[in-house]
């Protein structure tokens, strides 16, 4: 293959793939505020499949719509093999429909318990950090008055 031609990310044949809305690796970091390296991490995960031109990878409008589900499935505390299992469940996902209408109602409510008992240990653990702080600042002062 000529370092000039295209190929899918899967390395399914060397056919020529049109050139419209095709976005460098940089672009793409830069559209979605992600680092280089997030993207070849999804990439070598399996989330994303973008087409090659040389070692050049190029997005197009479709990996654009799967790194924002993969982004969402992130905001919403999925772990990358979840939003995997999701992705490669729902083909639909792909055709426009939001993530979240695509998830088992199952799947939101395991989520919303984890979130739940996140935000459960976050609270205990500022709580403790506040006392702390308090704690600290009251031995400073005292330690200044002596």
């Amino acid at each position: 293959m000529d370092a000039g031609q295209i190929t899918d990310g899967a390395g399914e044949g060397d056919a020529q793939a049109p050139e419209e809305n095709l976005l460098s690796i940089g672009d793409v970091a830069r559209e979605f505020g992600v680092s280089l390296r997030a993207l070849r991490f999804y990439e070598d995960r399996g989330l994303l499949h973008p087409r090659r031109r040389g070692t050049m990878r190029l997005y197009s409008e479709g990996d654009r719509s799967r790194l924002q589900m993969i982004l969402k499935g992130k905001q919403l505390g999925f772990t990358l093999t979840e939003i995997r299992e999701i992705l490669e469940s729902r083909t639909d996902i792909m055709n426009g429909w939001d993530l979240e209408l695509n998830l088992h109602p199952d799947q939101i409510t395991s989520q919303i318990r984890h979130l739940e008992r996140q935000r459960a240990d976050l609270e205990t653990a500022l709580a403790e950090l506040k006392e702390a702080h308090q704690r600290a600042g009251r031995a400073h002062d005292s330690l200044n008055a002596a």
